[in-house]
């Protein structure tokens, strides 16, 4: 490791050429200064505004720390996780509807609900427009989780499907979910490809591999050093038998799963005899809007069986479907939707956010803006020396302030003080002119130059330049804005 924070002196040191160093700064102590009564490097002469701009006559003003108050202005340090898990042990049962993208889900979240799912099928349906029948991927289902977390200070529950695999891809399921914010993640014991739960055609593993992946995401979870909330879903009611249900979930509980879950449930009586299985294990229900094959229960009277969180998957989704087929019919009749359906811009501006948005916008305002700028303006033009100050400092100033020039000394001072051999390539210098539409000089100004810039090779120029008046010209084009821009090489 010596040898590499101390390198040896190269043998051959005389073939890299000498560099020369051009002095910047006292400050900059890499760079040694020239001899003293040389030539500046350069004289920049400009406005006003612009030496202010450049040489601040006073320190920054130091700033009070802030943070953030757009997504959460309650912020808190507990974690998704944490959030989701004091909810499990409160009193009463959690309502959580089902999002599928950053807007439904910030809609929940507005509405007052603690809590939310994120569903499989809607987001299949919202960002595929493809049935639930295990076509989304889980790259697609954590992009979507990442965002949908985001957007929200609640915690989410997200739909990890059968964790796309063996035990193997569940851990990195979990884990993916993990880092995309989620506070809980719901796993089922479907093949592959998946089915959605009161659709036909469900088949599921085998119990002792349905068993293994539960205990792979609680592997996963403490591999990621997270707290996770694992719910342990079984569809195997509807594909083999309840008894079969009731079984594998008593299994789940014994592996270590947070929350059970029986999807599609035939009656009362089925969701009281999973409730009475492993009590201590919260219990979750899935009220399948429109007609499936749970019996549809209030809050209350799914407490009063004893659940503990309960889920609406298709609520978001069914009601965005209607409102956009019925607006689309309103519009292709010559019509808007009537205001009864359809919130004023104010409202969709409070909705997501704006208001706040300005708000925040006020505690970074400075003040000079684009506002402040001429109305020609255009950064394509160069016009940034042309620019002039709001009267109180431009009653003085007269129109050559506003033109930069550059002034080069003949010879550039090596690190010793000597003249460098490169110095010669500074006896040319390019004359940049920029003549606006009306006919005015915008700007004109003089830089050094070396023998290559642009991809333009600039030896065979060197030669003839000084016997064309005015300069070679180098460029003569117009850009977008209008504006003539000619580089002359004298």
């Amino acid at each position: 490791m010596n040898h590499l924070m101390n390198p040896p002196n190269l043998p051959h040191k005389s073939i890299f050429p000498k560099i020369p160093t051009i002095p910047i700064s006292n400050s900059h102590k890499t760079h040694q200064s020239p001899p003293p009564n040389s030539p500046p490097i350069s004289n920049f002469k400009s406005n006003p505004p612009l030496q202010r701009l450049l040489f601040p006559s006073n320190p920054p003003t130091k700033l009070t720390p802030i943070s953030c108050s757009i997504k959460n202005p309650n912020f808190s340090t507990e974690s998704p996780a944490e959030a989701l898990r004091r909810l499990l042990e409160s009193p009463g049962i959690h309502q959580g509807p089902a999002c599928f993208d950053a807007l439904s889900a910030k809609l929940v979240e507005r509405a007052g609900f603690e809590f939310c799912f994120t569903s499989g099928f809607s987001i299949s349906a919202a960002r595929l427009g493809l049935p639930d029948v295990g076509l989304i991927s889980y790259g697609e289902m954590v992009d979507q989780g990442r965002l949908i977390t985001q957007a929200v200070s609640i915690p989410v529950i997200g739909d990890g499907d059968n964790g796309y695999g063996n035990a193997m891809n569940v851990k990195r399921t979990v884990k993916g979910f993990i880092e995309a914010g989620f506070a809980g993640i719901i796993l089922e014991d479907q093949v592959s490809p998946k089915a959605c739960g009161h659709t036909r055609g469900r088949k599921v593993v085998s119990r002792e591999e349905a068993i293994m992946r539960i205990k792979a995401a609680i592997d996963a979870r403490e591999e990621s050093g997270s707290d996770i909330v694992i719910v342990a879903r079984t569809d195997s009611r509807q594909a083999v038998s309840l008894e079969e249900a009731l079984s594998r979930s008593r299994a789940f509980a014994n592996a270590g799963a947070d929350v059970l879950f029986i999807d599609a449930l035939a009656s009362r009586e089925e969701m009281k005899a999973f409730c009475d299985i492993s009590p201590s294990v919260p219990k979750m229900a899935n009220m399948l809007e429109g007609g499936g094959k749970t019996p549809i229960l209030n809050p209350n009277e799914l407490e009063g069986i004893g659940f503990k969180l309960v889920s609406y998957p298709l609520s978001l989704i069914g009601v965005s479907i209607r409102a956009m087929e019925d607006a689309l019919t309103a519009i292709k009749g010559g019509r808007v939707p009537p205001p009864g359906s359809l919130p004023s811009f104010e409202e969709i501006k409070e909705t997501l956010g704006f208001n706040n948005y300005y708000e925040e916008e006020k505690r970074y305002a400075t003040t000079t803006s684009l506002a402040d700028f001429p109305r020609d303006y255009s950064s394509a033009s160069s016009d940034i020396y042309s620019i002039e100050e709001k009267k109180q400092d431009d009653n003085q100033q007269n129109e050559q302030d506003s033109v930069a020039k550059v002034l080069i000394p003949d010879a550039i001072y090596g690190p010793d003080g000597s003249r460098d051999p490169f110095s010669g390539i500074w006896s040319r210098t390019l004359r940049v002119k920029i003549t606006g539409r009306d006919g005015k000089e915008k700007l004109e100004v003089r830089i050094p130059v070396s023998c290559s810039l642009g991809g333009i090779n600039l030896k065979a120029l060197l030669a003839d330049a000084s016997g064309e008046p005015g300069g070679k010209v180098v460029i003569d084009t117009n850009d977008a804005m209008g504006d003539r821009i000619r580089v002359f090489l004298e």
